[in-house]
Order: structure tokens, then C-alpha cells, then sequence
């Protein structure tokens, strides 16, 4: 039996189609493979579609991947999953690298991947890390998502609350009554 795996972190890769890309390329190498998908960060422990497809894997079975970092996000853990698959006899292909050898230089050269691949994954943390704390020294900078009206368009609105009502106010201005309720409490808290 083949199973494919593909995985994406994040919901904005889910949204640009990636988990499609990756069940497409894994079909196209082995259009009968029963494939599984999630969405689910690779730093976590509990993958449950993973996990499942590692108990059903069976002798003589082969898991198909796209890329080494959808399996896994660190050596240790790659290590790990590929010695436990070898060790049942499990054949493990990616996509991008071929076949993994059950052997000294098949070991030497997935520990090297995993190892650059890691290491890849730090300095994106690092690199992030330090953009953001430039970010915070600009003075407009804030944290979380962007707001999604301006102070003036909120103003507007809360003037317009003195002589309509919640709904018309909504309607008029696309700003959610929840939204006016929170910058109206704001707004008489900052006057105390």
C-alpha cells in the first residue's frame, strides 16, 4: 500500500491551495496512494493524521512525501521516524529527494538534510524574531492584526450613534454593532 502525506503550518497555506500542489505531485508519481492531509504545525508532537497513517503502515508499504520537512521539523524527531520506519520495513520517498536508503550513506545523507533543514527552520525564527523587533522601534507599529477601520471612520460612526440607532449605524457604515459597542465604552472610560 503507498500512503501520502501532505501538511501545511499555517491557515494561509491551506488558503493558497498547498496541501492541493502536494496531493497532486504525490498522485501524479503514484496515482493509486491513499493520501492524507492536515493542517497542523510540524514543531507539534501530535499529528493525528500522521499518527494514523504510521499505525496503519504495514511491511513492504511505502510513505510518500513531498519535501523532508513535511514529515518532520527537527533531526532528532526525523531520525527518529525514519530509523522506526526502516526498522519495519516501511520504504520512505520524498518527492524532491528520492528513495531513503536503508543504509551508512542513506543515514549519513538524511542526517544532513535533516540537520540543514532545521537549521533553515532556526534562522527563519531568527530572522522573524529580529523583524519584528525593528518593527516595534517604529513609532506606528502594533501588535496583532491591523485595525480594520480608522479612528476618524470609528468617530463617524459613534457620532452617528446619537441620533440612529445600532442597525442603522451598522448598515451606514459596515461597522459591526459589536465594534461600536467596545469603541463607545472606550471612548466614555477614556473621558473619566
Amino acid at each position: 500500500m503507498i500512503y501520502g502525506y501532505c501538511r501545511v503550518s499555517s491557515k494561509s497555506q491551506l488558503d493558497n491551495n498547498s496541501l492541493e500542489l502536494q496531493e497532486k505531485e504525490i498522485l501524479e508519481r503514484y496515482e493509486n496512494a491513499l493520501i492524507y492531509k492536515e493542517q497542523i504545525s510540524g514543531i507539534k508532537s501530535h499529528r493525528p493524521m500522521f499518527n494514523e497513517i504510521l499505525d496503519k503502515l504495514k511491511k513492504g508499504d511505502t510513505l510518500v512525501t513531498t519535501k523532508l520537512d513535511r514529515l518532520c521539523r527537527s533531526t532528532k524527531e526525523g531520525l527518529d521516524i525514519i530509523k522506526n520506519l526502516q526498522e519495519r520495513e516501511i520504504n520512505i520517498h520524498i518527492l524532491n529527494m528520492g528513495l531513503i536508503e536503508n543504509s551508512p550513506m542513506g543515514d549519513l545523507i538524511i542526517t544532513c538534510l535533516l540537520a540543514f533543514s532545521q537549521f533553515e527552520r532556526s534562522m527563519i525564527v531568527e530572522r522573524t524574531s529580529a523583524g519584528r523587533e525593528l518593527a516595534k522601534a517604529n513609532d506606528d507599529y502594533r501588535e496583532g492584526r491591523p485595525k480594520k477601520f480608522t479612528k476618524k471612520q470609528i468617530s463617524h460612526a459613534l457620532k452617528l450613534l446619537e441620533t440612529h440607532s445600532y442597525k442603522e449605524v451598522c448598515l451606514m457604515t459596515g461597522i459591526s454593532k459589536s465594534t461600536l459597542i467596545r469603541a463607545k465604552r472606550e471612548k466614555s472610560l477614556n473621558k473619566i
